[in-house]
């Protein structure tokens, strides 16, 4: 392999942006380093089968350990593998979070880089709107459901403030979900980024590759080691003057950890060499949890979705209904079919057009969980524990957060669908029933973030530059640099957090 200026580990969201910023300066050499293939599913396009696409070729199937606070359930992580990455599988919401949520990466980190004001032209400079290629719907009532309608009238005859969307500062609000979809179809961050850079002399995108490990001499990282179909699965090494990973928040950490760097008795544990002792190295794990579902039945038919059946967010404080400034607490969508969790889904007997759900949850949660290699190869499965609900502020508010869904399940404007609950049933009302049907039915939000995060002080795994601590030649733009997690969907601040990133190396 020619040997690149830069090399870039993951082609998903982050990796899309980076390839096309950074190989659009023609003197740099730009090679992307792709474990997955191009994917040519026709249902991957289709924004109504998002739930539906899982554990296909295209995911890397991960797993949690079993949760003692989620009845000792295992749950299902999907995360893309290849070009595109989740913005494959993701239910391409796009949020660009709130100012509260950046001030507290701008105190992580000691910079304001990472404010609200430093990141918000990176936001609007990389959707159509601003000039840049990524389509941002904003669907209007005729393309809404007719059942959205009801619902935000159900928050605004409960007092809650009707915003024009989730992505001007402050979330505190009802409305409909901006979608990243053009004429019905996703539109993935390979699609606005990477495929259009692709003609360039000065990029190369390999994909079906497996880098194994980073090549550190020195204490500077020089390339990587991999093996892809062309070698056979024998292993090579590729050198680089600047090695980014963007492989997201579980394979970056995990190939550091490879590597030789986290916490020295994990990687003894796993037969690894401790090269860069980074103890907080996957630490700091978190994730939205919803709870799936409150479920109702409807006396006529909802209509099928022409969005991606998801189609609303309402974000609350859970002390004040009217709040319009500040950071949420919780959190209550809608989804315009019946959509329980694994333990319902058999017993719940509601056709599509016969019911919708109400999801609701945590926006900031406090229980952080540790990610971590169990042996030295590229195919070892990790130890993934979100440690959900740990804290009992996170149960206090999941409880907020469903008492607030079943109060607008039960306002006017939805008894006009004849709405009647079925899930968990009007009968449950104590908290230790309501934590047993929370248990039951929560699920991932598929946010993982947070385990190689970015702060000012020592014991951060990464700088407010997103250089690796401990290691030159090497950075991380993914959502493993997170401090903590943005209060809605994450994957339009991966974005912004990648065109920074390029910016600072113009």
């Amino acid at each position: 392999m020619t040997r690149p200026d830069v090399l870039i580990i993951g082609a998903g969201s982050a990796g899309s942006v980076l390839a096309d910023r950074l190989s659009a300066d023609r003197s740099r050499a730009v090679t992307v380093l792709e474990a997955g293939e191009r994917v040519e599913d026709p249902e991957m396009r289709m924004p109504q089968l998002w739930p539906f696409i899982q554990q296909r070729s295209y995911d890397w199937a991960y797993r949690t350990t079993p949760q003692p606070r989620l009845a000792g359930r295992s749950l299902e992580w999907p995360r893309g593998r290849g070009l595109g990455g989740s913005s494959m599988l993701h239910a391409m919401a796009h949020m660009h979070g709130c100012r509260a949520d950046f001030a507290a990466w701008a105190e992580a980190t000691g910079t304001e880089r990472w404010s609200w004001d430093g990141l918000e032209p990176f936001f609007d400079g990389l959707e159509e709107a601003g000039g840049g290629p990524l389509p941002v719907l904003h669907p209007t009532p005729e393309l809404s459901s007719p059942l959205v309608g009801s619902y935000l009238a159900g928050w605004e005859s409960l007092g809650v403030p009707r915003i024009p969307d989730h992505n001007r500062g402050e979330m505190l609000g009802a409305t409909v979900n901006a979608l990243t979809i053009r004429d019905g179809r996703r539109v993935t961050a390979a699609d606005a980024w990477l495929e259009p850079a692709s003609t360039r002399s000065n990029l190369t995108v390999r994909t079906g590759v497996l880098v194994h490990r980073l090549l550190i001499e020195k204490g500077r990282v020089r390339g990587a080691v991999y093996s892809s179909r062309s070698t056979g699965g024998a292993l090579e090494t590729v050198l680089a003057d600047r090695v980014i990973l963007a492989s997201g928040s579980i394979a970056t950490p995990l190939l550091l950890m490879r590597s030789g760097v986290g916490d020295p008795a994990v990687l003894a544990e796993a037969g690894v060499d401790p090269v860069v002792e980074s103890p907080a190295l996957g630490g700091n794990l978190h994730d939205h949890l919803l709870g799936a579902g409150n479920i109702y039945r409807t006396r006529r038919p909802v209509p099928p979705s022409r969005l991606q059946i998801s189609e609303a967010m309402t974000y609350l404080r859970a002390d004040d209904l009217g709040a319009s400034e500040g950071r949420p607490d919780i959190v209550v969508g809608c989804a315009v079919a019946p959509s329980p969790s694994e333990v319902y889904a058999p017993g719940l007997e509601l056709a599509p057009g016969d019911g919708f759900t109400l999801f609701f949850g945590v926006t900031n949660p406090r229980s952080r969980g540790t990610l971590r290699i169990t042996g030295p190869e590229v195919d070892d499965a990790p130890l993934i524990d979100p440690n959900y609900l740990d804290e009992e502020s996170d149960r206090e508010l999941f409880r907020a957060a469903f008492e607030r869904a079943r109060s607008v399940g039960r306002s006017a404007a939805l008894a006009e669908w004849g709405a009647e609950e079925v899930l968990p049933g009007p009968a449950l009302t104590t908290s230790d029933d309501l934590d047993a049907f929370i248990a039951r039915a929560a699920i991932t939000h598929h946010h993982p973030v947070g385990t190689a995060r970015m702060g000012k002080t020592d014991d951060a795994p990464v700088t407010p530059e997103l250089a690796v601590r401990g290691l030159e030649g090497v950075h991380v733009v993914d959502a493993s640099v997170f401090p903590s997690i943005t209060a809605g969907p994450v994957h339009a601040t991966v974005l912004a957090l990648a065109a920074s990133f390029a910016a600072s190396l113009a």
